[in-house]
């Protein structure tokens, strides 16, 4: 559903009825409780704005809400936010592979374009890109029919020692992490083992790709490893 689509011939669909709706699709993806508070503090807004904004976008059919209750997404609502989803993914794989922009970069540019593109040229770019699965941190970029494929994996933290695996995901969307990340070489498919683990969620020593580096416990938990 692009933006702007009449919903019910009256009402449209805004920048911020989009994130909204995408933010609660990925607070459900998390396996998270979703309820004002939390998406509030997800968004980085006050939760008086999102107690407002969760009244509209039930008012237009997307949420399922009662107060002091869990927000849940109506069958039209997750339609909308795996549209969105579709097109902040496939716009980070075009930004990256295409126009060789760094990936600690692409997540806030893909953020401002992805409500603007018309289906016509979402065909282009998944057509460009070869009708891609995943996106540069190796999230699952949804069909056009709105089919996610599960990206399987363990987070490394929890990886067999001494076991090779192959970075699958990176959960990660904050640019200083990423850029981190990415001065370790822990980019999606690079080659990593779990050489020592230290007790009471202390750092982790890891090689990649024939490289050792202490890594943070929870910073670890965001990486999803296949063993090799």
């Amino acid at each position: 559903m692009a933006k702007n689509e009449h919903l019910d011939g009256k009402k449209t669909l805004t920048s911020a009825h989009e994130d909204y709706v995408k933010a609660i699709y990925l607070l459900m993806a998390e396996g998270a409780k979703v309820n004002n508070s939390a998406l509030a503090n997800y968004l980085d807004v006050s939760p008086a704005s999102t107690t407002n904004m969760v009244k509209k976008l039930a008012d237009l059919g997307l949420v399922a809400y009662e107060p002091y209750q869990s927000i849940t997404l109506t069958e039209a609502g997750e339609r909308v936010a795996l549209e969105v989803l579709r097109h902040h993914r496939l716009l980070e794989l075009y930004l990256h592979q295409k126009l060789n922009l760094p990936w600690d970069q692409i997540h806030a540019e893909a953020d401002r374009l992805e409500h603007v593109i018309s289906e016509a040229l979402e065909d282009a770019i998944a057509d460009a890109l070869g009708n891609p699965t995943i996106d540069p941190h190796g999230d699952p970029i949804p069909s056009k029919d709105g089919r996610v494929e599960t990206v399987a994996g363990v987070p490394l933290s929890m990886a067999e020692l001494d076991r090779p695996g192959r970075l699958v995901r990176v959960l990660v969307q904050d640019a200083d992490r990423l850029n981190y990340l990415g001065t370790l070489g822990l980019y999606p498919n690079a080659i990593v083992t779990l050489l020592k683990r230290a007790p009471f969620a202390g750092p982790l020593l890891i090689d990649v790709n024939g490289d050792h580096h202490a890594l943070a416990h929870d910073m670890a938990e965001l990486l999803l490893v296949v063993p090799v």
